[in-house]
């Protein structure tokens, strides 16, 4: 992709960022807005790249239950399919009905041996249907504990709870422009502490042959005590800067990103977190301005900070 003007900052270009610098090694976005990375992995079988244990950690809740009850009814049906192949005289309790119903008088018998909740009502009466029926008791109790550790797992977790901007900003700062996006920890009495940014820029140059060039853009301020509030970052956009003199059409012909990594120490938990996002070419506004997302209580005693005001901007003139 052609470069509509040379970057001419002072700056070093980072070549250890880990996403290589051949322009036809990467497609898309280098980082999802969820800080997931964009890369798709082959070539081995799909058991052996993927790691259940962490994907059930990491899973949306929606999905996470989705899994579960699916895991729930799958199971359940595979064990009454068998059971319902078996003679009749391998089970007593179980009602006169026809096939619908004789299968889910099984169904519900499968439910309650592979939960131990054992209403009693169905027993197994042969060799067949107990052998069968103590392998999903055991199943059963395998597969709570396995949940019971995922479960832990997911809420005892440390998680960054952040959430940033969906945009970032070229706008005036001080006497000249600066890049800005902003965050903020969105959980009560969840505070980071010692938390620091890296706020990285990357782009295609083409000499002889197309490669990404990242820099490592300096900041207003890299690292704060804590965050109760939300923290504007901001790149002041001098001639030092590798954005100097670039427009949005600038940034689209270079495939531009801005990809940020933000760590902190959460004090609940005693461990450092970790979250990351980008901003690609078309989701960074020129000429805009955050609206205020913070103001006084009306008593002066405490600080309310709106967090659905987090994506709020407005257009300025050029000139201001």
């Amino acid at each position: 992709m052609a470069t509509h003007k040379k970057i001419t900052s002072t700056l070093k270009s980072n070549a250890d960022t880990g996403f290589g610098v051949s322009a036809d090694t990467q497609g898309g976005r280098f980082i999802n807005k969820d800080g997931s990375y964009n890369v798709i992995k082959r070539g081995i079988p799909f058991f052996e790249r993927i790691s259940f244990f962490y994907k059930m950690l990491t899973m949306p809740v929606s999905t996470f239950l989705l899994v579960l009850i699916s895991f729930f009814v799958s199971i359940n049906f595979v064990f009454s399919v068998i059971y319902i192949s078996l003679p009749n005289s391998e089970f007593t309790g179980v009602l006169p009905g026809g096939y619908v119903h004789h299968f889910f008088e099984l169904f519900f018998f499968s439910v309650q041996t592979f939960t131990t909740v054992g209403y009693g009502r169905i027993n197994p009466d042969g060799y067949f249907a107990g052998a069968l029926a103590s392998v999903e008791a055991l199943t059963g109790l395998s597969s709570f504990a396995l949940i019971t550790g995922i479960l832990y797992g997911r809420f005892s977790r440390p998680k960054a709870y952040l959430r940033f901007s969906k945009h970032a900003l070229v706008a005036p700062y001080r006497d000249i422009t600066g890049l800005m996006f902003r965050f903020v920890s969105y959980k009560e009495n969840h505070n980071l502490t010692n938390v620091e940014v890296t706020v990285t820029f990357g782009l295609t140059e083409r000499d002889e042959k197309a490669e990404f060039k990242f820099y490592r853009l300096p900041l207003e301020r890299e690292r704060v005590d804590s965050l109760p509030m939300n923290w504007t970052v901001v790149h002041p956009i001098n001639e030092d800067s590798p954005l100097y003199g670039l427009t949005a059409e600038d940034l689209q012909g270079t495939d531009a990103e801005v990809y940020v990594y933000v760590r902190g120490f959460d004090d609940i938990f005693s461990n450092t977190v970790l979250q990351r996002t980008s901003y690609r070419f078309n989701e960074i506004i020129f000429n805009a301005k955050f609206e205020r997302m913070y103001y006084e209580n009306d008593d002066d005693t405490t600080t309310i900070v709106e967090l659905n005001k987090l994506h709020n901007y407005k257009i300025i003139d050029a000139g201001n």
